[in-house]
């Protein structure tokens, strides 16, 4: 039996908990509502009255009957509202508007540099924001919450990136504050790997409880799901493996002012300065990739160490957390298999059988989406909690 009798804003009908049984989609009537609950079936009608009143539940139809008229089926009405999902890159920005099962409804993405401040890069969002939703006719009235992923730290309990290292004027930025100015619905900022291992979760993986998600890129981070719950540790910063240090690269100075870091060893930046070493014209990371794919035999083979240096790290996550999925994204995954295989040969080899028994390695199945995935998830499991829920109605009563 479910407890969901806790108060509401709707009063006592405790609407905002019996909706949390009907979120996943799965049509239930108002008998099966009662016996999960053991709430009497008059209250669950009040109750589910109270969710069709608000949009968020409708009927989907008949039950077979066992004499008499068929029963009513229920589930959540995934149109009711919409959500705003950001993703602000370094260089890039994409934003989205999704319903509240994630089915992307319009989409935009442009060119703008996370430098140019936080007052010209949130304008330029919110007045993305507004044309978006006019494209595909959807009113600002009908917008229930925003995710925003950002490329640094982020302190999540006030939404503030803390210092940001390639985001100059964003430390401390009230991001939440600034963004109900212009938008009155709550928003929710995270580190972008957080939100990509939210959006490879829901894209590739919804039944994964146990997940990592390793970002390769300019810089290597993690976004760490366990238990079916986001881990951002005490301060933000779980999943922060690009600054552990490496055997291998004792010697070698990261930004980060620490020598021997992860990310000084295996990053895109990092994989193309051995290359220029080795003498050969390679500027970035990306140049890296497309060396690779031309099946240049230096670059793989120091992108496939530089996927051994990444799983000598994970060897040591995966004793930690135990995970069932380690997906690899970010633009150096665009390696492919290469980088992959450096990681699984550390990884199956150095940890331990039970371990790596049902471990899949994996390049993002989400890829490029996975970070506006995630910020949509992240603004749907506020809107649809029971505290979400409890706001949506206050401006009924």
């Amino acid at each position: 039996m479910v407890d969901i009798s806790r108060g509401s804003a709707l009063g006592t009908s405790g609407a905002s908990e019996l909706f949390q049984l009907l979120r996943d989609g799965r049509p239930r009537t108002r008998a099966e509502l009662a016996t999960v609950t053991g709430l009497a079936r008059s209250t669950i009608a009040t109750r589910v009255d109270s969710l069709m009143a608000l949009g968020l539940v409708s009927p989907v139809g008949d039950a077979l009957s066992t004499g008499g008229r068929p029963p009513s089926r229920f589930a959540l009405n995934p149109s009711a509202r919409v959500v705003l999902a950001a993703d602000l890159g370094a260089s890039h920005a994409t934003l989205a508007v999704t319903d509240l099962s994630g089915t992307v409804l319009g989409e935009l993405r442009e060119a703008i540099d996370i430098a140019s401040g936080p007052e010209a890069v949130l304008s330029w969002m919110v007045e993305a924001a507004t044309t978006l939703l006019a494209r595909i006719d959807r009113d600002h009235d009908e917008l229930v919450a925003i995710g925003i992923g950002v490329p640094g730290p982020v302190e999540h309990s006030t939404g503030r990136p803390v210092n940001p290292p390639i985001m100059p004027g964003w430390d401390r930025f009230d991001v939440p504050g600034w963004v109900q100015q212009h938008l009155q619905v709550p928003v929710l900022v995270d580190n972008d790997v957080n939100i990509m291992a939210l959006g490879e979760r829901a894209f590739a993986w919804p039944n994964a409880e146990h997940l990592m998600f390793v970002k390769i890129a300019t810089g290597i981070g993690s976004g760490v799901i366990s238990s079916g719950r986001l881990q951002r540790g005490a301060q933000g910063i779980a999943g922060d493996i690009g600054h552990v240090q490496v055997a291998r690269g004792v010697g070698i100075p990261c930004h980060c002012g620490n020598r021997g870091c992860l990310e000084a060893l295996a990053s895109g930046p990092a994989i193309a300065r051995d290359l220029r070493k080795a003498g050969i014209d390679v500027a970035t990371g990306s140049d890296v990739v497309d060396l690779v794919k031309r099946g240049n035999i230096e670059a793989i083979q120091a992108v496939r160490q530089a996927g051994r240096d990444i799983g000598e790290v994970l060897t040591t996550a995966v004793s930690l957390i135990n995970p069932s999925v380690i997906a690899i994204g970010g633009s150096m995954a665009r390696a492919g298999e290469h980088l992959i295989a450096g990681v699984r040969e550390i990884v199956y080899t150095r940890s331990m059988p039970l371990a790596t028994e049902h471990l899949a390695i994996v390049q993002s199945s989400a890829a490029e989406n996975a970070a506006v995935l995630g910020a949509s998830m992240l603004a749907i499991h506020h809107a649809l909690s029971p505290e979400g829920i409890d706001a949506l109605a206050t401006p009924a009563r």
